[in-house]
C-alpha cells in the first residue's frame, strides 16, 4: 500500500519495479503500459495538431471536439445521453479523474468503499483526502464480490462507492446483479457511485455493462475512462468524466488547481479515435485476448496457478506452487531469477490484508508478442 505506517505517503511499487527493470534489463510486465504504438489515424491527428498549433492551454473543461466526441462515444455503445457542455469533462488521465472527484466529494470522515485489490491510487487519494477506505474483498480464483460483504461494507457512513470494472489487477468484470446491487444499497444510504471504466472495451467474451446504463444510477454516477488503454496512448493522459451538471462542476472546481488543462494536441487525436469503426474495438480487444492466452499459458508451463482474465491488462498468478508464499520478495528476486519484472498483488491491499493475497503475481500481457514469449521462456528458470 501507499500509506505507510505513520500516515505518510511513500513512493509506489511501480516506481520501485520500473527502476528494477531499468536497471537489470529485464522484460516489464510489471507496469500496465503497452510496448507498441496505438492506431495511424490517432498518432497523425496529433502530429496534425501539433503542426497546425494547437499546443497552448485548451479550454478548461476540454476542447470542444473531444467533448463532443465522448458524449457521441457513451450514445454510441451504451445509449447514454450527456451534454458535451454541462456533463463532461476532459481530465489528465483517469488517474487525475479520480484524485478531483474524491477530493470535491468527500469530506474528512466520509467513508470511501471500494473493491480490494484496488488500483494504488485509490488508497492514497482517499487518504489525502482525510476520508476513511473501507474495503469489499474480491478472492481468488473467479475475484467476484460476495453480496453480503457488500451490504455490510455500504452504510450511511459511505459517502462513494468506487468500481472498477473491468477490474484491476484481477481482471474480473462484474455481472449485473453485482451492478444492480450497488445502485440499491446507493439509493438505501444516499451516497454516489464512482466508476472507473479505463479498460471497457478491452474484454474477452463478457460484457462490459457502465453502471450508469442501470435503472435509478445515472443521477449518483460519476464515470470515467480514458483514451490510453484503449489507443495504445497511456504517455498522453488523456481522460475524462462524465457526471450530472452539478456533481460535474464540483468536481470541476478541483481538477482546476490540479492540473488546470492538459494534453491540448492529444484531444483532438482522442477524439479521432473514439470515432473509429466498431471493427477497431472489436480488433483491439481481440489482440489482447491473443496475448493473455500467450502469457497465461507460459505461466502454466513454469508452474505458476493461474486466474482467467475476463477484461483488462493483467493476469494474477499464484507463485505457491513453485515454492514462493512471498510475492513481494519474489518479484524484487524476479529480474536476477529469471530477467521479467512483475508486481505482487499485496502492492494493491491494505497491510492488515496482505496475507490472503500474499502469493499472487500480476503480470502484464499488453506487450508485443514475442516480449510475452522471451518472457515465457525466461520464467521456466524459476521451475528448474
Amino acid at each position: 500500500m501507499l500509506l505507510g505506517g505513520n500516515g505518510q505517503l511513500r513512493p509506489s511499487i511501480f516506481a520501485e519495479m520500473s527502476a528494477l527493470a531499468v536497471a537489470t534489463g529485464a522484460i516489464n510486465l510489471g507496469q500496465g503500459f503497452p510496448d507498441e504504438d496505438g492506431p495511424t489515424e490517432v498518432l497523425e491527428a496529433a502530429q496534425k495538431a501539433i503542426r497546425d498549433g494547437v499546443n497552448q492551454y485548451p479550454p478548461g473543461r476540454g476542447m470542444p471536439v473531444l467533448l463532443d466526441a465522448i458524449s457521441a462515444h457513451q450514445e454510441r455503445f451504451y445509449d447514454l445521453t450527456w451534454d458535451p457542455g454541462t456533463e463532461v469533462l476532459v481530465t489528465a488521465g483517469a488517474t487525475e479523474a479520480l484524485a478531483a472527484t474524491i477530493l470535491a466529494l468527500t469530506s474528512e470522515g466520509d467513508e470511501v468503499v471500494t473493491f480490494e485489490p484496488f488500483y494504488d491510487s485509490y488508497g492514497a487519494v482517499i487518504a489525502l483526502a482525510g476520508a476513511r477506505h473501507v474495503t469489499v474483498p474480491l478472492r481468488a480464483p473467479a475475484f467476484q464480490p460476495d453480496h453480503d460483504d457488500l451490504r455490510n461494507a455500504i452504510t450511511n457512513q459511505t459517502r462513494l462507492i468506487i468500481v472498477n470494472d473491468p477490474h484491476n489487477p484481477t481482471g474480473s468484470v462484474f455481472d449485473r446483479e453485482t451492478l444492480e446491487l450497488i445502485v440499491e444499497l446507493a439509493h438505501v444510504h444516499h451516497c454516489l457511485i464512482v466508476t472507473d471504466e479505463v479498460y471497457e472495451h478491452l474484454t474477452f467474451g463478457h460484457e462490459h455493462i457502465p453502471i450508469a446504463t442501470i435503472p435509478g444510477a445515472r443521477e449518483r454516477t460519476i464515470s470515467i475512462s480514458s483514451g490510453g488503454k484503449t489507443f495504445n496512448t497511456t504517455g498522453w493522459k488523456v481522460g475524462w468524466i462524465t457526471a450530472p451538471a452539478e456533481l460535474l462542476s464540483a468536481i470541476l472546481a478541483v481538477k482546476q488547481f490540479l492540473t488546470y488543462v492538459n494534453g491540448a494536441p492529444f484531444q483532438p487525436a482522442i477524439a479521432v479515435g473514439l470515432g473509429l469503426p466498431d471493427t477497431y474495438f472489436h480488433q483491439a480487444a481481440g489482440v489482447l485476448q491473443g496475448k493473455r492466452d500467450l502469457l497465461a499459458a507460459g505461466l502454466a508451463r513454469v508452474g505458476f496457478e493461474i486466474t482467467h482474465p475476463q477484461g483488462g491488462y493483467f493476469i494474477v498468478a499464484d507463485a505457491a506452487p513453485l515454492g514462493f508464499a512471498n510475492a513481494a520478495e519474489l518479484c524484487r528476486k524476479l529480474p536476477a531469477l529469471a530477467g521479467v519484472v512483475a508486481v505482487p498483488v499485496s502492492a494493491f491491499v491494505h497491510d492488515d490484508h496482505a496475507n490472503e493475497y500474499a502469493s499472487l503475481v500480476r503480470f502484464a500481457y499488453c506487450k508485443k508478442m514475442e516480449s510475452l514469449e522471451q518472457a515465457s521462456t525466461k520464467l521456466l528458470a524459476l521451475s528448474r
